[in-house]
């Protein structure tokens, strides 16, 4: 009750200054005057469990806060596809959309022209350029995130007796494609964290592992990387596919963390049978529920008549205060507009056997 108040309060302070409020005041949206929003939420992909996860998190979050969500995507991870749904929501006049983005430039067109419709364009998971969208909301920086990708490596490469500081350790990344933003800026991130602090590292295939987050394509992809380097030390899977797709076959080859070390991004749910038969040691993630509230919230408050600019504080119902950053913080050569920005989650996760049970999304 008393963060219900304190909410409430904020908001008065809003409403009567009016014109006067600048950027970088502390708003939320009036729980009594909830506007008749729908967001249309679309994922890169349906079925995979991340992106169901997000929509059920966006879904309840949204029954909660009084708007509505439209769940619209495509069992296939295709460009087309998403452009598809974009196009219908400019036909249909829809107020906002939250997109997970296939590609780093092939929505900005469509994108575009969904924001001179009047429609709230949002992005989060993976973003489009920051003239294509409003406001993106994001797992973490490139740095935050390609480190984790290595820490995880070298806390399983430790338990496996290896020296990760000295060893010429091999390694390679399996993720679904080059032209996602945000799973390209991790590994070039982590390749620059690599060079920096384990010099003998020994990178396979600099041209790295695609499977086009296809679960199929992640499996057979997995198994031809054991063939082509049977010694590989480490394989790093930044995407919610070809994790899985990655400890299937480590799994079909007789093979367990023991052995090789296989880690990257992936819901507990996803990954939980693999922790508990040893397959793999250990992996992470966000709060991928917590990013479809999030970002679906957005859409609906900014498609409600307010406005969010850089530096700006929003206290969000339920999940605290969250502050609009420059585009910089993921692409130093961003976007630079006042009304484009990037909201951080607060936090990630890492994942293991002993831990696994207390998440379910």
């Amino acid at each position: 009750m008393t963060r219900i108040i304190r909410f409430l309060a904020v908001l008065f302070v809003s409403l009567a200054c009016g014109a006067c409020s600048s950027p970088d005041e502390s708003q939320t949206l009036n729980a009594g005057q909830k506007a008749d929003v729908t967001v249309i939420f679309v994922p890169k992909i349906t079925g995979n469990a991340f992106f169901e996860a997000a929509n059920l998190g966006a879904q309840e979050y949204a029954a909660r806060q009084g708007f509505k969500v439209k769940y619209l995507g495509s069992p296939e991870a295709k460009v087309v596809s998403q452009i598809a749904i974009i196009e219908s929501a400019i036909a249909e006049r829809a107020q906002a959309i939250a997109v997970s983005s296939l590609d780093a430039r092939a929505l900005d067109e469509v994108m575009k022209r969904a924001l001179k419709a009047g429609i709230k364009v949002v992005t989060w998971d993976s973003d489009v350029s920051g003239d294509a969208r409003l406001i993106m909301v994001s797992q973490g920086t490139p740095s935050q995130l390609g480190r984790m990708l290595v820490e995880m490596a070298v806390k399983s490469l430790g338990k496996r007796g290896k020296k990760p500081a000295t060893d010429p350790i091999k390694y390679a990344w399996h993720y679904s494609q080059a032209s996602v933003a945000d799973q390209n800026s991790w590994r070039v991130a982590g390749e620059e964290y690599i060079r920096a602090t384990f010099p003998s590292w020994i990178n396979v295939n600099p041209d790295n592992y695609y499977s086009e987050q296809d679960p199929e394509k992640a499996l057979a992809v997995g198994l031809r990387i054991f063939q082509e380097h049977p010694d590989i030390d480490v394989i790093i899977c930044n995407d919610s596919t070809s994790l899985p797709g990655q400890a299937q076959a480590l799994q079909e080859l007789g093979l367990d963390a023991t052995a090789v070390t296989v880690t990257g991004f992936a819901s507990p749910n996803a990954m939980r049978r693999f922790a508990k038969d040893g397959t793999v040691d250990r992996w992470g993630l966000w709060d991928c529920q917590l990013q479809g509230a999030l970002a679906t919230y957005i859409g609906y408050y900014l498609a409600s008549g307010n406005q969010l600019n850089v530096g700006q504080m929003v206290d969000v119902p339920e999940i605290g205060l969250i502050e609009v950053m420059p585009n910089a913080v993921l692409d130093p050569a961003a976007y630079t507009a006042s009304d484009s920005g990037v909201v951080l989650l607060p936090r990630r996760s890492e994942f293991t056997a002993e831990n696994v049970d207390a998440y379910n999304f």
